[in-house]
């Protein structure tokens, strides 16, 4: 039996599974976490990495290993390979005014040409421009950029160069051995995933110059081979998830820290509205995704606020009739980034004497959420994406009212897979795809998948886009 290594280096925790390469299989698995902000410094993800693989009983009987990361972060590395700042994660915003510059200097539609996407605060470039105009002293330090994935995968690699299996070594590889994959690149804002080439000019518009990028690895290609181990290209941590569920026809919804709709297709996007941005797959075919910033922390906070835990407010959100009575939640709690409102706050609407209920204010949390990623699929079918059904899958996909009320919100039947490591088990498929010398990755058996299903409330999503309308009309004036 040969085994593969999955992780997922996600913004809370870092994820490993092991599994069977022909099978599937999970034979261990291990988990730490990462420290909290929108800011870490890349050593935290590789202390984590060394325990959730001592967890999982370490990587000497493993063959090949393959890491899914967040996507966009900025990682900038010196002459010598130290990191020059603590890197800037998808969910910082302080780069939103850097991307409202670079889409104004060339226009939404020229990015959406370019790139597939139009730049927000999340998007690696702006965050270029942030740093070249804020900090120009660690802007003229850097001599790579590279993202959070392909960082930990080259630091694996030169562990891994030394046969350190439980990851003690301190190898470390050349800035030209630097390696990611189309999926991650192509959330940078400077990457053309139909040419599958840099655009460096526009890197060059955003940052000044262009530093070393790293090299783009085809799928099923490794990206390292040494020690005896196989090193895959890895994949942004939503390209991974599509690989590990796998979505078919579906679109997937992930309601994780932030919320994500995405859908596999032969054709890449180009969305001037900023909506949906044009990613790449790991497979080589296309992800259109939009994402909210706001998923599950809604219902977290909806629990603290009521004082009650996660299970009790999904029994109180299905006590309350569809609609909580009128109030609606608009869930911009870290700013939103669907719509592009990187400083609003969340708010809620019509709440009155008779309808100022804990189970009306749960109910209302829940629907506001899902009301939000509503949004992006409806987005996505602008793009031509057909919706015939949705896999849910995520944290806040434990929740039953989750799970009852989203069939009402999305008008289709909604499918859960059994709880699981998603994008870890996609970077474990990956792994496997490296040893099967095949063109498709390898087909592992599905777990058992709930189906949902439920009937639209009328007036639910239309008082919800009256209301969060009101933070449009805000930015507008």
């Amino acid at each position: 039996m040969r085994l593969v290594a999955g992780v997922d280096s996600s913004t809370q925790a870092c994820k490993v599974v092991i599994r069977d390469a022909e099978t599937g299989a999970l034979v261990r698995s291990g988990r730490a976490g990462h420290p909290d902000g929108t800011e870490v410094h890349p050593e935290a993800w590789w202390q984590a990495l060394r325990h959730a693989v001592a967890e999982a009983g370490g990587l000497a009987d493993v063959a090949a290993v393959s890491v899914a990361g967040q996507q966009h972060g900025m990682v900038c590395l010196d002459e010598t390979g130290e990191v020059v700042r603590p890197a800037l994660l998808w969910n910082d915003t302080r780069s939103a005014r850097a991307a409202a510059d670079l889409v104004a200097e060339l226009g939404p539609r020229a990015w959406a040409e370019a790139v597939g996407s139009v730049p927000l605060a999340s998007f690696t470039v702006a965050k270029l421009r942030w740093l070249a105009e804020h900090e120009p002293a660690n802007a003229e330090r850097t001599a790579a950029v590279c993202l959070p994935h392909d960082w930990l995968s080259w630091r694996l690699a030169g562990a891994l160069s030394e046969g350190h299996a439980e990851l003690t070594g301190a190898g470390r590889l050349e800035l030209a051995d630097l390696a990611t994959d189309r999926s991650d690149a192509s959330g940078t804002g400077y990457f053309d995933s139909r040419t599958n080439r840099y655009r460096t000019e526009l890197l060059d518009r955003a940052f000044g110059r262009t530093p070393r990028l790293p090299r783009i690895v085809p799928p099923a290609e490794p990206a390292y081979s040494t020690g005896g181990w196989l090193i895959g290209p890895g994949a942004g941590d939503n390209a991974a998830a599509a690989l590990g569920v796998p979505i078919g026809e579906d679109m997937l919804v992930s309601l994780g820290t932030s919320g994500v709709v995405c859908a596999r297709s032969a054709v890449p996007a180009a969305d001037p509205s900023g909506l949906v941005a044009g990613f790449a797959d790991a497979t080589g075919a296309f992800l259109p995704l939009a994402c909210t910033l706001n998923a599950a922390r809604v219902l977290d906070a909806a629990a603290r606020l009521l004082g009650v835990g996660l299970a009790e407010l999904a029994e109180l959100a299905l006590s309350a009739e569809p609609g909580a009575g009128g109030v609606v939640v608009v869930p911009y709690l870290e700013g939103e980034r669907t719509p592009n409102l990187p400083d609003a706050t969340g708010a809620v609407h019509g709440l009155t004497l008779a309808n100022a209920t804990p189970a009306n204010l749960a109910r209302a949390a829940v629907e506001g959420m899902l009301c939000g990623i509503a949004v992006g699929l409806d987005a996505l079918i602008e793009q031509g994406v057909r919706l015939s059904g949705c896999q849910v899958i995520g944290g806040a996909a434990r929740s039953a009212a989750v799970r009852r009320i989203a069939p009402s919100i999305f008008s289709v039947p909604v499918r859960v897979p059994q709880p699981g490591e998603y994008v870890a088990d996609g970077a474990a498929r990956q792994a496997a795809w490296l040893l099967g010398g095949s063109s498709d990755p390898p087909s592992w058996p599905t777990g058992e998948v709930e189906l949902c299903q439920a009937d639209p409330v009328p007036g639910v999503r239309e008082r919800y886009a009256e209301a969060a309308e009101r933070f449009l009309s805000r930015k507008e004036g």
